[in-house]
């Protein structure tokens, strides 16, 4: 009989039970041998190891060497294991008795030797051996072997020492290992960049991006090498997938995050954005590979993996508020930067007359004393990278040489509102907010963009619009009584107020609410402070517009009075000029503030500052030329005082119908003294007989009328007194 230990027997890898074909009775037979001679082999493999502690019939078989020759001591040595455990219990700490000198005291048939020692050692070695076949195997490419292997050593351990050994050994860790300790290599521009709120971010840091590149078409190569290597090839993939994202994504990733904190706020910030995109990239485009499903998309297990390791690179940065924080805290300091002079200017203002809006005034002053303060601090403090102060520096536009906090030169200039300053922070915003739908959570996001909104009508808001219209309503209040002719200089302020406020009401409106619409509760808050925020602007704008026209009119009043009494009774020949001196006066004075609001506000709210200002000029003049005696060569001054008064009033445009009409019945006053009794008594027949005088009514009143003529020196003729009398 042949000896079992010898040769290379296959009974240990059965055909496969489903195959078509019938086997003969010599098949039979010749099966049956093979079973009861590995059987005989496997017992004589037992006595030798539990009489001698040695298993040389199994080292036999291994030093003839061939990978089916492992592969069938491997199959040996686990079913010798299972035989341990059963007739050797002692070796494995199950033994009721005591074991001395290799004797077990209470179970019979007990081995002298540790079984489970002597066959554990054998099979450390044969895993040895199979590991270092499998490996050059993996360098031949010979993946039916590394197959082989593969299956052995999943039935004998598992398979993780192979899988650890391919894993672990991939010359890609290798590689990558000696470079990981490499420092983030970006030139020194490029970091200025990321920094600078006004410059596009530049992409991805370049040696991740290099990595990532890498990753992709070693993820690729390894998955066809995988699938054909191992018979759980998917376990194997999921264990490189995590090896390459906790190892080297993960420590690259943490290097450029690092390098990007010690550079600014904004650039971390940025970098993590970038990098997550690019790494996101990576996981789509893999799933779209495939990988071991190739050409068919990833498996849901992978894909599934693939995104669980996304999400654990990031979630140290993302994790509660810290990433929400973070953007909030790099746009104050943009904002506090871009708006320190603004603030320094009007920190030095007096305060506002006392009354409702003063006290919002001083709110204002009061965020606008703490975002300066804010600033200064954050500029002094011993945490702010060189090239993070750099950079605020250069927004504030101050200098990196001032030593001081009162060295800072200020101008009017600085004081004013800027569209330009606003379409910057609006552009900051929007790149926050960008970053923040990319990186946050969709259940986050209303709360997150409330949190961006607070800020922005804080700052925007309060800060800056409020503070701007607060300037120019007391500068507008201390002119209302002034006795020399007001510098209306602050009325362009209005203008920008009232564009920065659009932009902001159109921003808040049409992206950050419409963002928070998941979440009812938050979206009706934020709609609730942007109104009361709007509602507040406005306010303030009106109480801006309703000064000046107070500070025009009252100017116009005080220019009135110094109408001379014999101005439109002057003697023959004394006719110097078409108006006279007061009226020139006021209509330049008029023509200069009508320049000045065209320059601050347009559309709707031109109409309603020229219409109202208007009016109350009219208002002034229908009582002013009630007030002097006109003779024949003044009626002719009057009546082109009139019409220059008129036409400086036209000038200003935008005047509703109503008071273009007003405007037409000052200039029908004009002629009441100048034409004769005939022309009188017909005007008088389309008096109005009742209803409203002056500058409201849309007809001439016979009161109105009576008293204009009265004043004419020729109003005691029996012309005059009869055309009187008729009314």
């Amino acid at each position: 009989m042949e000896r079992a230990g010898s040769g290379t027997a296959k009974s240990c890898f059965p055909k496969d039970p489903a195959s078509p074909w019938r086997t003969s009775p010599l098949e039979d037979l010749d099966k049956k041998r093979r079973r009861a001679q590995d059987a005989i082999f496997l017992i004589q493999c037992w006595l030798e190891v539990s009489e001698t502690g040695r298993l040389s019939s199994l080292e036999d078989i291994q030093r003839i060497g061939g990978a089916e020759n492992k592969v069938r001591c491997a199959v040996i040595s686990r079913q010798l294991m299972r035989m341990s455990q059963r007739l050797d219990p002692a070796s494995w700490g199950q033994t009721n008795g005591s074991r001395t000198n290799g004797v077990t005291n209470g179970v019979s048939g007990a081995s002298r030797h540790n079984t489970r020692e002597v066959l554990e050692k054998f099979s450390e070695g044969l895993e040895q051996e199979l590991l270092k076949q499998f490996n050059n195997s993996y360098r031949r490419q010979n993946f039916d072997d590394m197959m082989e292997c593969a299956k052995v050593l999943q039935d004998f351990n598992g398979g993780a020492s192979v899988i650890a050994v391919f894993v672990n050994q991939h010359q890609f860790f290798i590689d990558r290992d000696q470079l990981i300790t490499d420092e983030v290599t970006t030139d020194g521009e490029t970091w200025e960049q990321l920094a600078d709120p006004d410059s596009d971010p530049p992409g991805v840091e370049p040696s991740l991006q290099s990595l990532i590149d890498e990753v992709k078409i070693v993820m690729q190569e390894e998955s066809f090498i995988i699938k054909r290597a191992f018979p759980n090839y998917e376990t194997v993939l999921i264990k490189f997938i995590q090896r390459v994202f906790q190892q080297s994504i993960q420590q690259r990733l943490e290097l450029v995050l690092d390098k990007a904190n010690t550079v600014s706020s904004l650039a971390f910030l940025r970098s993590l954005h970038s990098s997550r995109a690019y790494i996101s990239t990576l996981i789509e485009d893999l799933k779209s590979h495939g990988l071991t499903e190739h050409p068919e998309p990833a498996s849901a297990q992978i894909s599934q993996t693939l995104d669980q390791q996304m999400e654990e690179l990031f979630v140290p940065y993302l994790v509660g508020n810290s990433y929400i924080d973070r953007e909030k805290k790099s746009l104050e300091e943009m904002y506090n930067s871009l708006l320190f002079k603004f603030t320094a200017f009007h920190a030095k203002r007096k305060k506002a007359p006392t009354g409702f809006m003063a006290s919002l005034a001083q709110q204002s002053t009061q965020l606008m004393s703490s975002a300066k303060d804010a600033y200064l601090e954050r500029l002094d403090s011993s945490e702010l990278t060189p090239t993070q102060k750099t950079m605020m520096l250069r927004v504030a536009g101050l200098s990196a040489n001032r030593d001081s906090k009162n060295e800072v030169e200020l101008t009017e200039e600085d004081g004013q509102l800027r569209v330009q300053n606003a379409k910057r922070m609006m552009k900051w915003l929007a790149e926050s907010v960008r970053r923040t739908l990319e990186l946050g959570s969709a259940v986050e996001t209303p709360k997150d963009v409330n949190i961006l909104l607070n800020l922005l009508l804080s700052t925007m808001g309060h800060v800056y619009i409020e503070t701007g219209l607060d300037a120019a309503l007391d500068q507008s209040s201390s002119l209302e009584n002034v006795k020399t002719e007001p510098d209306m200089s602050f009325l362009p302020t209005i203008r920008p107020a009232v564009t920065i406020t659009a932009i902001m009401e159109r921003f808040i409106t049409t992206v950050l609410i419409k963002l928070a619409e998941s979440n009812t509760t938050v979206r009706r808050n934020m709609s609730s402070q942007t109104r009361t925020s709007i509602e507040t602007i406005e306010k303030k704008t009106n109480s801006v517009i309703r000064s000046s026209i107070d500070v025009l009119s009252n100017w116009v009043s005080r220019s009135l009075s110094s109408q001379k009494k014999l101005d439109f009774r002057p003697r023959d020949g004394e006719l110097d000029s078409l108006q006279t001196p007061t009226c020139l006066q006021i209509s330049t004075f008029l023509a200069k503030a009508a320049r000045q609001v065209s320059q601050a506000v347009d559309g709707h709210n031109m109409e309603v500052f020229a219409s109202e200002l208007a009016l109350a000029v009219l208002a002034l003049l229908f009582e002013h030329f009630k007030k002097f005696q006109v003779n024949a060569t003044g009626g002719l001054m009057v009546a082109q005082d009139i019409s220059k008064y008129a036409a400086t009033l036209k000038a200003f445009g935008s005047l509703t119908k109503e008071v273009e009409a007003a405007v037409e019945l000052l200039t029908e006053v004009g002629s009441l003294f100048i034409v004769g009794p005939e022309a009188l008594r017909e005007k008088s027949r389309g008096l109005a007989v009742t209803g409203p005088t002056g500058v409201a009514a849309r007809k001439l009143t016979k009161p109105d009328f009576r008293a204009f003529v009265q004043k004419r020196d020729d109003a005691a003729s029996v012309g005059i007194q009869g055309v009187l009398a008729g009314l």
